[in-house]
């Protein structure tokens, strides 16, 4: 069975979610900051009036800060009733994998904690890391694999 996926870059990796999440792909914008919330949250956009939260992945990931660049975009997905902004280096396509590509993710091949990945899918002689958004975008998730009380 083929999974459509949106790829993105961070840190010279890439990185995908499922196309159905997307809601769209935006160029950075203003996004004012909120006060007390998680590390991981830049702040909040106002995207054709509906307020977003917006999530800088490379800080949730634990990798090193980035200026941005032209290539910097803010992908906006949908999980459950929730919409979110993920700020990421650059999106690259939209591509066509066979979940038969798809293995569980080992935390020898990537810099990013497993517990955020979903699977890493081969393509080519490339590895895609299949994102798990339910487990980024939540804050208890963060504090389990922080070991922080909740």
């Amino acid at each position: 069975m083929d999974r459509q996926l949106v790829v993105f870059e961070l840190a010279d990796e890439y990185y995908a979610v499922d196309i159905h999440r997307v809601e769209s792909i935006i160029k950075m914008q203003d996004i004012t900051s909120v006060p007390h919330a998680p590390v991981f949250v830049d702040g909040v956009i106002n995207l054709r009036g509906e307020v977003l939260p917006v999530v800088d992945l490379r800080c949730r990931f634990g990798l090193e800060e980035r200026e941005e660049t032209r290539e910097t975009r803010i992908v906006v997905v949908a999980i459950d009733d929730m919409k979110v902004g993920m700020i990421v280096d650059g999106v690259s396509e939209v591509l066509n994998i066979n979940t038969e590509e798809v293995e569980p993710p080992s935390p020898m091949v990537t810099t990013v904690d497993s517990g955020f990945i979903e699977g890493i899918a081969k393509e080519d002689n490339r590895l895609i890391i299949l994102v798990d958004l339910a487990k980024v975008l939540t804050v208890e998730e963060t504090r389990e694999l922080e070991g922080m009380p909740n």
